[in-house]
């Protein structure tokens, strides 16, 4: 197993989109959990969304809620972070983060339950 790897990052105006992608060779898509996290320069780790594999279900973020569409490729053990919308307050270092079991919802919103990260993709937002 390794660190899941980001793209997909840059410079975007306000009102634009990006998509995030996120691999993840040799983790659990069967049974585990991604999420994507981020953080801006002085501020907190904030959780933006969570899949829980197998039918788990898919939690967003209130602040990015109807903008930001989780998708996933099982096949390439990939996910898509399909952001719209985007706003000046989404500027940030984007994670993508793995833990290889279900975690329950209580657990998913904070990062220290996840086992890997990536490096982290810069996105962004200005004009």
């Amino acid at each position: 197993q390794v660190h899941p790897v980001e793209s997909g990052g840059g410079l975007v105006h306000p009102g634009g989109s990006l998509r995030l992608s996120c691999q993840a060779p040799g983790h659990n898509f069967n049974g585990g959990t991604m999420a994507w996290f981020r953080q801006a320069p002085g501020k907190e780790r904030e959780f933006v969304v969570a899949i829980r594999w197998g039918g788990g279900g898919t939690y967003y973020a209130d602040s990015v809620k109807g903008r930001f569409t989780l998708s996933r490729d099982n096949t390439k053990n990939t996910v898509y972070l399909q952001m719209n919308r985007l706003e000046r307050e989404d500027t940030a270092v984007y994670y993508c983060v793995v833990h290889n079991r279900r975690l329950i919802l209580s657990a998913l919103r904070n990062g220290i339950h996840y086992d890997y990260w990536g490096q982290g993709t810069q996105v962004t937002v200005s004009s």
